[in-house]
């Protein structure tokens, strides 16, 4: 299971050429397919634009015919643009075959099974295979959430059976899990990764376990997102905005749950549940009540999302859609902005501001750490006039608007003021104290925190009524998103008036109450801190991880990149922040993190993390 990439119509040109790979000792030359649905389909296609002969089997004569359909579609498409030629095109489709019975695999070299995920049903099909098949072939499921070996013992030849884990849509998505058993041969593992990179594709060697890599970290992942939303904590139109816009993932995790399917997405969960005992795999109780309800997702035309038909991809409104825009909320004027701090978030706050067309008091502990905000912010605007993204005039005008201070009195006549000091709470108190003393009577008071309960800091004035959080994400004036983060005290004018203001400086606010790690942290560290549990029990390696996640889930950055990128330490803070907040031990940091900030390898800062790194 994977998100699409950006272009899920591309398939991979795999040469018409079926020469064996010089690894595999076997050239699989012929392939049957079991299970002609989306994803057999989609291997079938792999299958014959590389050379293979296949054979489809469904029990369903009418799948059959759609999967035959669908392959000359799609093989109609790569004319089209260029991808095969029309002679390539018949000679692909002459090579694919249907049939209803399985025993039309007595002559493949290698069975991929790709039947519904139930147990019972994958035996069946492997108990018939055995007595059909030849005694060489190799058997291959496509399971992401049943043990591989326990369907292999039930074999009669579990050395010949072994995990195959392609990703929808297979054609397009390059990850291949290869899962052995204790029980597999290691020349079955030789063939079939050969036939992955000949097919084009980058394939991982794992161990059996639920959800292998890939899986494994996405579904704690989308588990968590449905138990946020099932809390009312967030909206599905948050949630969903804060992951693509924060992380840069190609889908928000309740879309995406309704692109697999919440009852697959169920059924995977409670089979990593059953091994690992972890509360963080415990299925939401809100997927078991839509799967319940036949609300699968886009398959049925409702999940978390209504879509325009069942299967369709086009979401639709319905009573949980949010309004366009907030309608006839007070708000305060806002009109000059003043930003505490010098560091890196400082300064692109007080960027994004200033060329809105706000005037901005860039405050820090000597006007000579102010200054060198400001120049910081210089260089970034000339950046920006050298890339085409803003003129000279519009670079030297925002830098006007930017005037440097020593001190924070200078914030008096501010409508905003905004801290991006160090993630420390009392740092935090004792700057909202000040804010407190130095601030107008109605001036916003917030906090860019990303972890620190924004009540502590409003608990610091004598208004409380006046502050909020706005996270904004690193480097400000390029991340879109801003979660917008009310306490229990905020006024109500307070709250609209940022959200208006969010629009104006372009970026995406979404809401969230007052708790540890608000959206975008509080979904992304547990899965980060999954990530290097894998590592700790020697599952996986970081390389390993890295490229699953990239591959089979659309990431931007693999979490092992992510985390030496974000800081070793920071991570772990975080990470006990979020221990301490919700008491649950699967949120507990992973030791290998603790040990790693320990000895002081922190990442990319350091030169060294999970990877070694040039020093900065």
């Amino acid at each position: 299971m994977a998100t699409p990439p950006s272009d899920p119509s591309v398939s991979p040109s795999a040469s018409s050429s079926s020469s064996p790979s010089a690894s595999s000792g076997t050239p699989l030359r012929t392939v049957a397919v079991v299970g002609l649905g989306t994803m057999g389909t989609g291997i079938a296609e792999i299958l014959v634009r590389a050379g293979r002969e296949v054979v489809g089997i469904d029990i369903s004569a009418a799948a059959a015919a759609r999967a035959t359909a669908a392959l000359g579609s799609a093989t109609a498409r790569a004319v089209r643009r260029g991808r095969l030629t029309g002679q390539e095109r018949d000679d692909a489709l002459a090579r694919f075959r249907t049939f209803t019975d399985l025993r039309a695999a007595a002559d493949a070299d290698l069975v991929i099974e790709v039947a519904p995920e139930s147990y019972e049903t994958k035996r069946r099909i492997f108990r018939e295979l055995d007595g059909v098949v030849r005694p060489e072939t190799i058997l291959a499921t496509g399971t992401n959430a049943l043990s591989v070996t326990r369907l292999a013992a039930d074999s009669a030849r579990p050395e010949r059976v072994l995990g195959m884990h392609f990703f929808n849509p297979a054609p397009a998505m390059r990850l291949v899990e290869v899962v052995s058993s204790v029980l597999t041969a290691p020349e079955a593992v030789a063939a079939v990764t050969g036939l992955a990179l000949e097919l084009g594709k980058e394939p991982v060697a794992v161990g059996d376990r639920p959800g292998f890599v890939a899986d494994g970290l996405l579904f704690g992942y989308l588990n968590q997102a449905a138990a946020m939303y099932e809390a009312k904590y967030a909206g599905r139109e948050d949630i969903d905005a804060a992951m693509r816009l924060g992380c840069g993932l190609p889908m928000g995790p309740l879309a995406l749950l309704d692109l697999i399917g919440v009852d697959t997405a169920r059924t995977v969960l409670e089979a990593m549940y059953a091994e690992s005992h972890d509360r963080l795999h415990a299925p939401a109780p809100v997927l078991k009540q839509l799967s319940e309800a036949g609300l699968t997702g886009r398959k049925a035309g409702r999940g978390f999302y209504t879509y325009d038909a069942p299967g369709g991809a086009t979401v639709v409104p319905d009573a949980l859609t949010p309004p366009a825009a907030d309608s006839g909320a007070a708000v305060r004027p806002v009109r000059s902005v003043g930003v505490a701090g010098s560091g890196t978030m400082a300064s692109g706050i007080a960027e994004v501001f200033a060329k809105a067309g706000y005037d901005v008091v860039l405050a820090a502990r000597s006007e000579e750490k102010a200054q060198r905000a400001r120049d910081r912010i210089g260089r970034s605007l000339a950046r920006s006039v050298d890339k085409g993204r803003t003129t000279a005039e519009a670079a030297a005008a925002a830098l006007e608007r930017i005037v440097p201070a020593g001190s924070y009195e200078a914030f008096a006549e501010v409508d905003l003021a905004l801290e991006a000091v160090a993630e420390d709470l009392e740092i935090k108190r004792q700057l909202f104290a000040v804010f407190d003393k130095v601030c107008r009577p109605g001036a916003i008071l917030a906090t860019t925190t990303s972890s620190l309960p924004v009540v502590a800091c409003a608990r610091a004035t004598s208004r409380p009524q006046d502050v909020i959080g706005m996270h904004f994400f690193n480097p400000a004036p390029a991340m879109k998103l801003v979660e917008v983060v009310r306490t229990v005290l905020t006024a109500d004018d307070v709250h609209a008036t940022v959200r208006g203001l969010c629009a104006k400086i372009r970026k995406h606010p979404v809401d969230c109450g007052d708790r540890a790690g608000f959206i975008v942290n509080a979904l992304l560290f547990p899965y980060l801190n999954n990530a290097v549990k894998m590592v700790e029990q020697h599952y996986a390696t970081p390389d390993d991880i890295d490229t699953a996640m990239k591959l089979g889930g659309g990431y931007p950055m693999g979490p092992f990149e992510l985390l030496d990128t974000v800081g070793l330490d920071v991570s772990l803070a975080i990470e006990r922040v979020l221990h301490r907040e919700f008491r649950d031990p699967g949120l507990a940091p992973a030791p290998l993190l603790e040990h790693l900030v320990a000895a002081g390898c922190l990442g990319r800062k350091t030169g060294r993390g999970f990877r070694e790194h040039a020093r900065r």
